[in-house]
C-alpha cells in the first residue's frame, strides 16, 4: 500500500511537472495566492469578464497540490452551512438565494469542463446519505426536512429500505437522496483548470511561497508582486500565513482507495449508478465508485494536530487506516479481501461559526474565499464568481449573497483548539457507538459536541 505522495488522485494520473517559479519582482493587476480550485476559479472568472486583465497566480507547491487534488471528488451543488448563521447579516430571500446558487454550481463546473475539454471523469449522478438503525434514520429525516424547508424541494428526498436495492449496505434502513450531482476526479479537474487559466493568459507561478499579503503586494520568497487587488485562496492553509493563525482551523480528512474490484465482488454490492455515498453517522464517511472500479473511503481519521500544524506531503498515520478500512469493510463487507492500494490525508478550513465565507475590502483591494468546511469542490466555483465580480467592482446577485462579509471570530489559542476538537469528535464517536447498540434517537453526546464546536 502506497501513503501519501499528495493523493491517489495523483498516482492515477502521474505528477505534474512544476511550472516555473517566480523570477524576481512582477507586477500585474491582481495577484492570487493559492493555485487550488478557488484561486484558479478566480482567475478563470476575472479573464473571462476582463479579457485584458493582468493575474498571476502565486503557488507554493505546484496547482491543486492542496484540498483540490485530494479530496472525495463530491461536485454537490449542496448548502452545507447554518442557515440561520447567515441569517444574521441577510433575510430569508438572501439565504434562499445562496441555496439556488450553490445548487447551480454541479451544471456551471460541467458545462466549463465540456466547453474547455477537461476531463474529469465527470459522471452526473445522485448523492446517497445511508442511515443504518433508528437514531440514523431520525437524523436523516430531520436533515430531508430541513432541505426542502430551505429550497431544494425538487432535489432532495428521502427513501426506505429499498435503498439497498442500489447498494448492499448491510442492515441500511433508508437514505436521504439528492439529485443532480456529479462525481469528479479531483487531480483531472484542477489541472485541466489549471490548463484552462493558462489557456486565456492567466500567468501561473509556483514553487513559490507567500511570506506576507499586504494592501497593493504580495511578498514572496523568489520576489514581490505589486498589483491593486490582492486576494487569498488558501483554505486549510491560512493558518500558515502571519497573522492568520486563528483564522481558519486547518481540520485533517483522510481517504483511502481499494484495487479495483472484480466483477463477481461488484455484483454482491450493486452501486451500479455510481452514486457519491455517505452515511448519518455522526463521525460521518464519504465514499465514491471510481472510473476503474475503485472504492474511496473518507472521513475525519485524526481531525486535527496540535498547533494547527500540517500533513507531510499527504501521508495519514496507521490509525486512521485502520478507521477507514473499518468503516470500508463494515459497508462494504464483500470487499474485505480486496487490497487497499493508497491512503492519503488533507486539510480543510474550519471558520469558529462552521460557515464560509467571501470577503472583500474595496478600500484596500484584498479580499479573500473559502473556510468550506469539506464542500469545497461546488462550492469554490461559486467562490470564484462572487470574488471575481467583488473584484472588479461589480454589483451583481452574487455579491449580495450573505456570505459575502460574513463576519465571524477567530478560533481559541492552543491547547484549547486542539482540546475542542478532539473533545468533539471523542463525543461524536461515543454518540455513534451508543446509537450502534440499537438507541431509538440520536444520543445526546453529538448534540453536545456541535454546541461545544459551534456547529
Amino acid at each position: 500500500m502506497k501513503t501519501g505522495d499528495v493523493s491517489f488522485w495523483y498516482a492515477d494520473i502521474g505528477m505534474p511537472v512544476p511550472r516555473p517559479a517566480l523570477a524576481g519582482d512582477a507586477t500585474a493587476d491582481v495577484c492570487i495566492v493559492g493555485a487550488g480550485y478557488t484561486g484558479l476559479w478566480t482567475a478563470w472568472y476575472l479573464k473571462a469578464a476582463q479579457p485584458d486583465l493582468q493575474v498571476i497566480v502565486v503557488e507554493r507547491e505546484f496547482s491543486g497540490f492542496g484540498a483540490s487534488g485530494r479530496n472525495g471528488g463530491w461536485l454537490t451543488g449542496g448548502f452545507a452551512w447554518n442557515h440561520q448563521r447567515y441569517l444574521s447579516g441577510s433575510d430569508e430571500a438572501g439565504v434562499r438565494g445562496m441555496v439556488a446558487a450553490m445548487n447551480g454550481t454541479v451544471d456551471e463546473v460541467i458545462g466549463v469542463c465540456e466547453a474547455e475539454g477537461i476531463d474529469a471523469d465527470i459522471l452526473r449522478t445522485d448523492e446517497l446519505m445511508v442511515a443504518v438503525g433508528a437514531a440514523q434514520m431520525a437524523r436523516m429525516q430531520a436533515e430531508v426536512a430541513h432541505r426542502r424547508q430551505w429550497g431544494e424541494e425538487e432535489r432532495v428526498f428521502a427513501i426506505g429500505a429499498e435503498v439497498r436495492e442500489r447498494v448492499r449496505i448491510p442492515e441500511a434502513t433508508g437514505a436521504m437522496v439528492v439529485k443532480g450531482v456529479a462525481r469528479v476526479q479531483p487531480a483531472k479537474l484542477v489541472q485541466g483548470l489549471a490548463r484552462a487559466c493558462e489557456r486565456v493568459g492567466v500567468r501561473i507561478v509556483e514553487q513559490t511561497q507567500a511570506l506576507g499579503l499586504h494592501q497593493g503586494r504580495v511578498e514572496t520568497d523568489r520576489g514581490t508582486v505589486s498589483a491593486k487587488v490582492i486576494l487569498r485562496a488558501t483554505e486549510g492553509f491560512t493558518a500558515g500565513l502571519p497573522g492568520l493563525s486563528r483564522d481558519w482551523l486547518p481540520m485533517n480528512s483522510a481517504q483511502i482507495v481499494t484495487a479495483p474490484l472484480p466483477a463477481d465482488i461488484w455484483a454482491k454490492i450493486g452501486w451500479e449508478n455510481h452514486e457519491i455515498l455517505g452515511d448519518f453517522a455522526n463521525a460521518y464517511c464519504y465514499c465514491q465508485r471510481t472510473r476503474e472500479g475503485r472504492i474511496a473511503v473518507g472521513a475525519r481519521g485524526v481531525p486535527y494536530l496540535y498547533g494547527s500544524a500540517i500533513d507531510r506531503n499527504g501521508a495519514p498515520d496507521a490509525e486512521t487506516i485502520r478507521r477507514l478500512t473499518a468503516i470500508l469493510h463494515r459497508h462494504f463487507p464483500a470487499a474485505r479481501g480486496v487490497a487497499i492500494d493508497h491512503a492519503w490525508c488533507g486539510v480543510l478550513a474550519v471558520p469558529r461559526d462552521w460557515c464560509a465565507t467571501v470577503g472583500f475590502n474595496p478600500l484596500t483591494g484584498m479580499g479573500f474565499a473559502g473556510g468550506y468546511v469539506g464542500v469545497g469542490v461546488s462550492t469554490s466555483n461559486l467562490a470564484g464568481r462572487t470574488l471575481a465580480d467583488l473584484a472588479l467592482g461589480r454589483e451583481t446577485a452574487l455579491t449580495r449573497l450573505p456570505w459575502v462579509n460574513h463576519r465571524v471570530r477567530k478560533w481559541e489559542p492552543e491547547p484549547l483548539r486542539w482540546l475542542g476538537v478532539h473533545g468533539m469528535y471523542g463525543l461524536l464517536n461515543a454518540a455513534d457507538r451508543a446509537e450502534a447498540k440499537g438507541a431509538a434517537k440520536p444520543s445526546w453526546m453529538a448534540g453536545v459536541a456541535s454546541r461545544m464546536m459551534g456547529r
